[in-house]
């Protein structure tokens, strides 16, 4: 690179600021271009200053066709109360008209918003409290097209409205809760006299169990004695069955021998029978005497079959006697166990008898006491009901309340929003004085491309530094909030110099181009640098762009020291910002040493056409 010195960088300087003050109009335009960026920063600001808190003017219409109902003997109509209430709020500028005017309107752009209360909105209210509950509906409509954020800010009227009807049914349900402890405290006290009525009644039975559990017992004693009894005759019955088998062995031999005599009987009858001839033996005593021995045959053998008969059945009388012993024990142990078994339930009917009076005692207790609190929360429901409907509202519709605590509070959105618009500002007017002010190029003068650069870079920086004073001086006189004042101003200096540095140094690189490279990032940055939206909602294309951009280190300089200083964030982005400019200019000072005379060629051929 050729450098002569100093003499020629002061000289382009001295000419410069004698351009400025020996013509008026120059004067007149550079005192503009220090203005207009303070303007572009200012006038953004004050118009977010509280976008949320000046919604007094924005029309909100409502359309109230409800026809109420009746609650508690007495005719309520929620809508009615609805409409008297935002006649009070100053939120937006409520206007209440007919459903066709609010559809036509909304419709239009004429109201942003609009809400139609139903005709049933008030029987829906108060079904609530009865078997068959409906749900409450407002028709909320919204024009989409007619301004963005006028959009969201009738999210928020509508929220009113929600909230404030909300309340209104947190009062019904109130009021029929009340109602309903009142029922049920009147049910339990009563269902308390009755239980201790019916503890009464079982005290008397559980008398009676006492009284009948000793009859027990004694009837108990009385078949334990007839069980013992039973045992001992079916012993002797038992000891008396070899006797009944002897003797059924004895008359068992006794009819074999009649049975042989029988048979002996009937031979010699028919022996006789067949030796003489009946019709021989006249009539008389032997004819007699041989019808006789027929008779005495057939009777023999009867006999004969009854001493067999009574033969089987003096065996199975002794195999009886011996069955009737033992069933006999049986009965008298079986016996015994139910007189054991009756003096358990005579003991545990006692038992059942106390605990059922215990439980009568403590369930009537019970009763007692729960309709006591129940009759205290009734009351205290009573007291609750007076208080302020919007607080009760609240509590029922958010039981739990998130506990807020801001970090480096700012009491105003515009000061939140204030470190983009003034860095943008600053890039705005680098931007502006560059394409307005010759950077200066060397070719066909003396100076060498250096001497150029550096010499007409300080009139570049000088706007710049007033530039931002003037801004700096707006924004003090706005009101934003500021944390650290000194470091404030030394860092949007800083910003600004920087700026107009890497601008001037595109513009006097590459001319044009240059200019058309500064319009190009202020367009990325816009959306790229984080400055109003979280860069991760952006696009990957500006995720990408945002750690490469000079505004994102900018921006957070310029917030740091004006919200709440951190130095681990503040001094990277310094570093990186001052690396980024540094190495720029750089690249752009070779170009121009080594491009100049091509950059004087372009010009005077876009000159020369005459659009440029």
């Amino acid at each position: 690179m050729k450098f002569s010195g100093l003499g020629n960088i002061r000289e382009i300087m001295a000419g410069d600021l004698k351009g400025v003050f020996s013509n008026p109009v120059v004067t007149i335009v550079l005192i503009g271009l220090i203005i207009l960026p303070s303007l572009y920063a200012l006038l953004n600001i004050q118009a977010c200053w509280d976008p949320y808190g000046n919604t007094g003017e924005v029309e909100f219409a409502i359309a109230n066709l409800d026809t109420g109902a009746s609650f508690e003997d007495r005719n309520i109509n929620v809508g009615n109360e609805l409409v008297k209430d935002l006649k009070n709020n100053d939120k937006f500028k409520w206007k209440f008209v007919t459903e066709d005017e609010l559809r036509d309107g909304v419709y239009t752009g004429e109201y942003y918003a609009g809400i139609i209360i139903p005709k049933n909105l008030t029987e829906n209210v108060v079904s609530i409290t009865s078997d068959d509950p409906q749900q409450a509906k407002l028709e909320y409509l919204v024009n989409m097209k007619a301004n963005p954020v006028a959009a969201k800010l009738a999210d928020s009227g509508s929220n009113a409205i929600y909230n404030s009807l909300n309340a209104k049914i947190i009062e019904i349900i109130n009021l029929a809760a009340y109602g309903k402890l009142g029922e049920l405290q009147e049910g339990l006290a009563s269902g308390a006299g009755q239980l201790a009525s019916g503890g009464s009644q079982l005290q008397a039975g559980a008398a009676q169990v006492s009284g009948g559990a000793s009859q027990v017992q004694s009837g108990a004693s009385q078949v334990q004695s007839g069980a013992s009894q039973v045992k001992d005759g079916a012993n002797q019955v038992q000891s008396k069955v070899s006797d009944i088998n002897n003797g059924a062995n004895t008359v068992k031999q006794g009819s074999s021998a009649v049975k042989n005599g029988v048979s002996q009987i009937e031979q010699g009858g028919e022996e006789l029978e067949s030796a003489i001839d009946p019709s021989l033996i006249p009539e008389g005593p032997v004819k007699e005497y041989v019808s006789g021995v027929g008779e005495l045959s057939d009777g023999a053998s009867q006999v004969a079959g009854g001493a067999s008969q009574l033969a089987d059945g003096s065996v199975e009388l002794a195999e009886g006697s011996s069955k009737l012993a033992e069933g006999s024990g049986e009965v008298a142990g079986g016996a015994s166990q139910v007189a054991d078994g009756s003096v358990e339930l005579a003991e545990g009917s006692l038992a059942l008898a106390a605990g059922s009076q215990l439980l009568s005692n403590s369930a009537a207790q019970a009763l007692f006491t729960a309709a006591g609190s129940l009759g205290a929360s009734a009351d205290a429901l009573a007291d609750i009901t007076g208080i302020n409907e919007t607080i009760l509202g609240d509590y029922f519709y958010s039981p739990i309340k998130l506990d807020r605590h801001e970090l480096f509070p700012v009491p105003d959105y515009g000061s939140q929003v204030s470190p983009f618009y003034l860095v943008l500002s600053m890039w705005v007017g680098g931007l502006i004085t560059c394409a307005l002010l010759r950077p200066g190029v060397s070719h066909g003068t003396k100076y060498t491309p250096l001497e150029m650069y550096v010499g007409k870079l300080a009139l570049f920086n000088i706007m710049s530094i007033l530039q931002v004073s003037v801004t700096l001086i707006g924004a003090h006189i706005l009101g934003i909030y500021i944390a650290d004042e000194l470091l404030f101003i030394l860092s949007a200096v800083l910003v600004s110099v920087v700026f107009m540095t890497l601008i001037y140094s595109l513009v006097s690189a590459l001319g044009d181009i240059g200019k058309a490279v500064a319009i190009i990032l202020l367009v990325i940055q816009i959306s790229g640098t984080g400055g109003i939206y979280p860069v991760e909602i952006m696009t990957h294309f500006f995720n990408a762009l945002h750690p490469y951009l000079p505004m994102t280190y900018a921006i957070t300089l310029i917030r740091e020291a004006q919200l709440g200083l951190i130095w681990s964030n503040y001094l990277p982005a310094l570093i990186i910002l001052l690396g980024i400019v540094l190495a720029s200019v750089i690249v752009l000072v070779i170009l121009k040493e080594k491009g100049d005379k091509l950059t004087h060629y372009f010009e005077k051929r876009l000159e020369e056409s005459g659009l440029f």
